[in-house]
């Protein structure tokens, strides 16, 4: 909301260009601009000063995230400061873009989320099949049913991440993983047999242990949302419940799904992690598994800025 605002102080009339919006928290914060006379049309000011009420509204959020998270040699006040930049510029591109235009853009994050997930864990589909499967609903020769399966059911799971149907809970992550192997012989819910991970040296888990472990995790993750950035808590959540490995299968996935439903529900663009990227990854998770954090955070905060900068940095300029 924009509106005009006159004050008078030792005789002298200013007039203020006010713009009220939501913070963070829920807060309403005005935010004003001194104009030299009261404009004649509002619309026509407001679009003239829309870069420095831009510029104004970041600062706030910065300010906000400064104050309540803690930085660190990895999430540094200048990297905190960038993620926030970057979680405005996404609300710019939400709320400007048509409703078309944010399916398309979403339908293209999808695509490529789901087929660099996948494709970590062994599928052989490409950006283009994937692609297929998902808008044209079309199976591809010679493919495993599997993956296919796979596939489809991803869909269905990061559109619900959209639409925040999802939170990070115990029921919602035995839901999501059940949605994720609908039609794959995959048993629902925690594991009943220990699984063992090849290329990384952690033991997974114990079956007997899992529920505990989880419900651990889930009440850490609750003491250290208002404590560490989303994108941090995201980081140092996946590696915790990738060490877990709750599930039978499907694991890996559900992990970076989980990512995104932070940030997401923290109003932060999603990431991916791209198959090219497989062994800096898991390198990444082997040095958390031996409690050294900030390589997994760094991997992180790099696929946040590389994600951002490819699938919706370009609208920022057409808005």
């Amino acid at each position: 909301m924009v509106y005009v605002s006159e004050k008078e102080i030792s005789g002298r009339k200013y007039v203020y260009l006010v713009k009220s919006i939501r913070g963070p928290g829920g807060a309403v914060l005005k935010l004003q601009k001194l104009l030299k006379a009261k404009p004649e049309n509002l619309k026509a000011a407001e679009n003239e000063n829309r870069e420095y009420f831009s510029r104004k509204e970041k600062e706030a959020y910065v300010r906000w995230a400064e104050r309540t998270y803690k930085n660190d040699s990895v999430f540094t006040t200048k990297a905190i400061e960038k993620t926030e930049h970057h979680r405005m510029d996404y609300k710019n591109v939400l709320s400007k873009l048509s409703d078309a235009q944010i399916r398309d853009m979403l339908d293209r994050f999808t695509a490529n989320f789901t087929y660099e997930s996948n494709a970590l864990e062994g599928n052989s589909l490409t950006l283009k099949d994937v692609s297929m499967v998902m808008f044209d609903n079309r199976t591809i020769e010679g493919k495993d049913l599997r993956e296919i399966y796979e596939t489809r059911n991803s869909r269905k799971v990061m559109e619900l991440i959209y639409k925040k149907k999802f939170d990070v809970s115990e029921t919602s992550i035995i839901r999501m993983h059940k949605l994720l192997v609908k039609d794959i012989r995959t048993p629902g819910g925690y594991k009943k047999v220990p699984n063992f991970l090849l290329g990384r040296s952690v033991r997974t888990t114990p079956p007997e242990k899992v529920k505990r472990e989880m419900t651990e995790l889930l009440k850490w993750l609750t003491e250290n949302s208002q404590k560490l950035h989303p994108l941090q808590l995201a980081a140092r959540f996946h590696g915790r419940f990738e060490k877990i490995h709750p599930f039978e299968d499907g694991n890996g996935r559900v992990g970076r799904f989980l990512v995104n439903v932070i940030l997401i529900n923290n109003n932060y663009p999603p990431l991916i992690v791209r198959k090219t990227q497989r062994q800096a990854y898991l390198k990444a998770l082997e040095d958390f598994d031996r409690n050294y954090t900030p390589n997994l955070e760094r991997f992180f905060l790099e696929k946040f800025k590389q994600t951002f900068k490819q699938f919706f940095e370009v609208y920022l300029k057409y808005l």
